[in-house]
């Protein structure tokens, strides 16, 4: 059933939030979209199994490169990358900044861990330009105790940076979720299943191990698909 629509003043961030359909499917691709729920189970066993705190050096956020780099070439920085790609469909106002054809000043999002619908006119006010973040669906510091921690600093930085494992979301949410892995920290309900398989993309993607809390809470958030 459609929710009511409820809008808000977000004031600490100019911004204008609606609560849409609780089924509402995020802009942001599914990399798992052609592969049924059995498939994505099976690709979450074959994942390398490594301890809950495994003995790796200290976390280094700087071990991952400069935030946002163009590693792709096209003139834009990561950033401006998803906010334009995630963006609801005519929504996103651009301009060209040096070698970029699509700096983000404005647009309309679909947080993929609520469902808020995110209004931002001004994204080079501040206060907005924090109202949407963008997430690494596994964050860099589980990352880091998953594999990352052995690998060189060009494969972090590309890890970083990697479009597919990147998501525009809400700033406060994104903060609550901060490092925290799928045992830790869930979505809410309508938006798990996709958010396991991001996550489990993600991971196969860069070759990164999964303790066996975080299967079971995929496994529960699989169930809902």
């Amino acid at each position: 059933m459609v929710a009511t629509i409820a809008l808000l003043s977000c004031a600490l961030t100019a911004c204008t939030q609606q609560s849409l359909d609780e089924a509402a499917t995020p802009p942001a691709p599914d990399p798992f979209a052609d592969a049924d729920t059995t498939a994505v189970s099976l690709v979450l066993e074959t994942l390398r199994a490594v301890p809950r705190a495994p003995t790796v050096a200290p976390y280094r956020r700087d071990a991952f490169g400069r935030s946002w780099t163009d590693v792709d070439g096209n003139g834009c920085n990561q950033r401006d990358d998803v906010l334009l790609r995630d963006a609801l469909p005519g929504t996103a106002t651009t301009q060209r900044q040096g070698r970029c054809d699509h700096d983000v000043l404005a647009g309309e999002w679909i947080d993929p861990y609520t469902g808020k619908q995110l209004v931002f006119t001004d994204l080079k006010d501040p206060r907005q330009a924090q109202g949407v973040q963008i997430d690494h669906v596994v964050p860099l510091a589980e990352a880091w105790v998953s594999g990352a921690a052995e690998w060189d600093d060009r494969r972090r930085l590309e890890f970083a940076n990697d479009l597919p494992g990147l998501v525009a979301s809400d700033g406060p949410t994104n903060a609550s979720k901060s490092s925290h892995d799928p045992a830790a920290w869930r979505p809410r309900q309508p938006h798990q299943c996709d958010y396991a398989r991001r996550w489990i993309a993600v991971k196969q993607r860069w070759d990164l191990g999964a303790d066996a809390s975080e299967r079971r809470a995929l496994t529960e958030m699989l169930n809902l698909c």
